[in-house]
């Protein structure tokens, strides 16, 4: 039989076993997890906005310099 592995959950400094914890300890786990993920998503998407947006106040400047 293989070892079974055991998942480290650290809170406040306390580690804590995945495996070890109730249901609804897991799930409240999984929840800040998938938050944490849906965070990370929103800070690229919002650094990607910012940039096409200061591209395309770029491209506005430029042509109004153009038509001038």
């Amino acid at each position: 039989m293989g070892k079974s592995e055991k998942t480290p959950v650290t809170v406040d400094g306390v580690e804590y076993v995945y495996e070890d914890m109730t249901d609804k300890q897991k799930a409240i786990i999984n929840h800040i997890r998938d938050l944490d993920r849906k965070i990370s998503s929103t800070q690229f998407n919002l650094e990607q906005m910012g940039v096409g947006r200061e591209a395309f106040v770029s491209m506005l400047k430029s042509d109004l310099e153009e038509s001038e």
